[in-house]
């Protein structure tokens, strides 16, 4: 069985990374074998937090779909859209670093895939507007928000996982994880016109029709407006009081949906037709195909291997367990590689006298799940939506378009990150 699961993860990844059959109809096709041959029941595919569909992460997409395509019918996005490309002089990479800092700063306080879904709209709609491909600063966002989730305990789900088994708290990450992201960012930035070169050419009439525009008058329902702001605060209120509320923000993210399609009176094609009901779909496909892994043992094998090749070494186990998270979370989903992890990194952890390296096991595991997730176009949940939300709009990005870009995010994240962890734990400690 666990050569079948081996098998068909590793062909449909295949089918996915070649784009040569829709990646939907791949990871569906992979679920459905998996369950046709008995290695996942109904009980493992529906019910089971380690082998099944992840309903949290499907329900809050669903959730936060529905609240972006409400939101979209009072003009918000345009009005956004004119407004960073005023405030940037009508200059591309000057428009792409303001909405990579936004998208950084509001991931670390969002879950990213709800950033990613808040942040695309407007950048299809200054792009338009100045008549340019979206493409890169689409990929660029999606980057930052990887990077900027991993800042915060609620900026990236892994995080939570990692703080509920090391006992690890909000301020914890803010001292120990945001000091490494901001120098990444910094250097993410200044990467910008090097890794997207020949993306910023703009007509001059272009930019002289933007810093003409009113951005007030896109504001098409100022009513709706209101209510769709109270919603919105509400909800992302409930999401950084998740600790305090104890109400899952997949929960948080369908009582948004409800009540907002209650007082907002709008048609249900206005908020049904905007869901990304592939993207969902694609993700039930790969949690069922992942299960299998963790079911059979494949997962939970590879990272004790990674465990054993230490040594007993404090220095050589983080960076491993960095280098080998990195990989691996950038091919499969990073929650379920984190949720098998972390019993392991403890028992390493408490083998370790020094509690300073202990800790730098648990920051080697969250650097290297989150950022790992930049590496290809599935490492994580937010790219599989921001592809989605391209392709929508008539823009396909190919796996390979992705991960070739990705890769370099992720090289030089992994490399400052090692660095950052020898230089903080190792030599200043």
């Amino acid at each position: 069985m666990t050569v079948i699961a081996i098998a068909v993860f590793a062909v449909a990844y295949g089918l996915i990374a070649s784009d040569r059959i829709n990646k939907t109809l791949a990871a569906l096709g992979g679920a459905a074998i998996i369950v046709a041959v008995g290695l996942l029941g109904s009980e493992d595919v529906f019910f089971s937090r380690d082998t099944g569909i992840d309903w949290d992460v499907i329900f809050l997409l669903f959730g936060m779909m529905i609240i972006v395509s409400v939101l979209r019918q009072t003009g918000v996005f345009e009005y956004v859209a004119v407004w960073a490309a005023k405030r940037a002089k009508g200059s591309p990479l000057r428009i792409m670093i303001l909405l990579v800092l936004v998208t950084a700063a509001a991931s670390a306080l969002l879950d990213n895939v709800t950033t990613v879904l808040l942040i695309a709209p407007v950048t299809l709609l200054v792009c338009d507007r100045l008549a340019i491909n979206p493409v890169p600063f689409l990929m660029a966002e999606v980057f930052a928000s990887n990077i900027g989730g991993a800042s915060t305990l609620v900026g990236d789900p892994p995080n939570i996982i990692i703080a509920s088994r090391a006992g690890l708290t909000f301020n914890d990450f803010l001292v120990h994880m945001l000091p490494v992201i901001v120098v990444i960012m910094v250097v993410f930035i200044a990467l910008l016109p090097w890794l997207f070169r020949g993306s910023f050419r703009v007509e001059p009439e272009r930019v002289a029709d933007v810093m003409s525009l009113q951005e007030r008058e896109a504001i098409r329902d100022p009513a709706l407006l209101v209510k769709c702001g109270v919603v919105l605060t509400l909800v992302f209120a409930a999401f950084i009081g998740h600790s305090v509320l104890h109400i899952e923000p997949s929960i948080v993210a369908l009582l948004g949906a409800g009540v907002l399609i209650l007082i907002s009176g709008v048609e249900k094609s206005d908020y049904l037709d905007s869901v990304e009901w592939e993207t969902l779909l694609f993700f039930a496909g790969l949690f069922v195909m992942v299960g299998a892994l963790v079911k059979t043992g494949v997962i939970a094998d590879l990272a004790k291997t990674a465990v054993e090749a230490t040594g007993g070494d404090a220095l050589t186990a983080v960076m491993l367990v960095l280098g080998v998270s990195a990989p691996v979370s950038g091919i499969i989903d990073n929650i379920p590689y984190v949720a098998t992890m972390t019993p392991i990194v403890s028992e390493l952890a408490a083998g370790l006298s020094e509690p300073t390296h202990s800790n730098a096991l648990w920051w080697a595991l969250a650097l290297g799940a989150d950022l790992g997730g930049n590496l290809t176009a599935v490492g994580a949940s937010a790219n599989v939506v921001m592809l989605g939300i391209a392709r929508r709009a008539g823009y396909e990005i190919s796996f390979w378009e992705f991960t070739r870009k990705g890769v370099v995010v992720t090289a030089v994240s992994v490399v400052l990150s090692a660095v950052y962890l020898w230089v903080r734990y190792f030599i200043i400690g």
